[in-house]
């Protein structure tokens, strides 16, 4: 995959790293994006969720350029509509042309519209709000519309004929119960990633999303591993890494006959 050029939100930690990590591998150019201290005292987020928060992205750089390969860390508040401009410039000026976009980032909160203090995992759960809703689109739905609308409007006028989208999903048809905004800001994303593999095959581009189960990004403890263990849909915890090995294949060639898919990893 030498020779192409991958945008990475989220890039920080957990499958967003991993990716970055596996795509330097297969020889890609990677621009990290991160935002660091994110909400980190805010109702929702578990305490051994707020370590990674405040780290930039400058492991994962060290780690790709001590292998040889290429990368740039750059910090970037998705909130910001402003913000996709931005990466899409940093990149071309410091990597070349992206051609490989992952919507790994999140602005994920725990809400419910019950009364319920916490959730299934001990979690701190908060009542759905119109703040808590525009973190979660923002980050999850409009940053991603965004990433894509500026990734294809690139592409298109330099004549490319080769491109990946690929956006990581989260939750089911029936919602996300006690991460209610965060299923739905998700399955908005997918929506989105579908019409760009629809409107966008013509230009030689491939859009899907990989829907990850348990993945382990320091959230997983034993509870969370009997869940798993017992249950007749969920069959393993999986590590960053083998999701990251899914995102690269299907912004492989291996993987240019699947588009419009939502990749289910259980």
């Amino acid at each position: 995959m030498s020779g192409h050029t991958a945008l990475v939100t989220g890039a920080n930690h957990g499958i967003g790293a991993a990716t970055c990590l596996a795509l330097a591998e297969r020889g890609c150019a990677v621009l990290a994006t991160y935002l660091r201290g994110q909400d980190a005292a805010g109702p929702g987020t578990p305490d051994d969720d707020l370590a990674w928060r405040g780290k930039d992205a400058a492991e994962v750089v060290a780690a790709i350029e001590a292998a040889g390969g290429r990368a740039v860390a750059v910090e970037a508040d998705l909130t910001d509509p402003a913000a996709a401009g931005r990466l899409f410039d940093a990149a071309e000026e410091r990597l070349g042309p992206v051609d490989i976009l992952v919507n790994n980032a999140t602005g994920w909160l725990a809400d419910t519209f019950t009364p319920a203090p916490t959730d299934r995992h001990g979690r701190v759960l908060r009542p759905v709000t119109a703040a808590g809703w525009e973190q979660q689109f923002r980050v999850d739905a409009m940053a991603p519309a965004l990433l894509i609308s500026e990734f294809a409007r690139r592409h298109i006028a330099r004549g490319a004929d080769w491109g990946r989208i690929i956006g990581l999903h989260s939750g089911d048809e029936l919602g996300f119960p006690q991460e209610v905004s965060y299923g739905a800001a998700k399955a908005a994303q997918a929506n989105y990633t579908m019409s760009a593999a629809t409107e966008l095959g013509r230009y030689g581009v491939t859009a899907n999303m990989v829907h990850p189960g348990v993945t382990d990004t320091g959230w997983v403890n034993d509870a969370v591993r009997r869940m798993v263990a017992e249950s007749t849909v969920l069959f393993t915890v999986a590590s960053p890494a083998e999701v990251a090995g899914v995102v690269a294949y299907l912004a492989s060639d291996a993987a240019r006959l699947i588009t419009g898919n939502v990749i289910r990893l259980r």
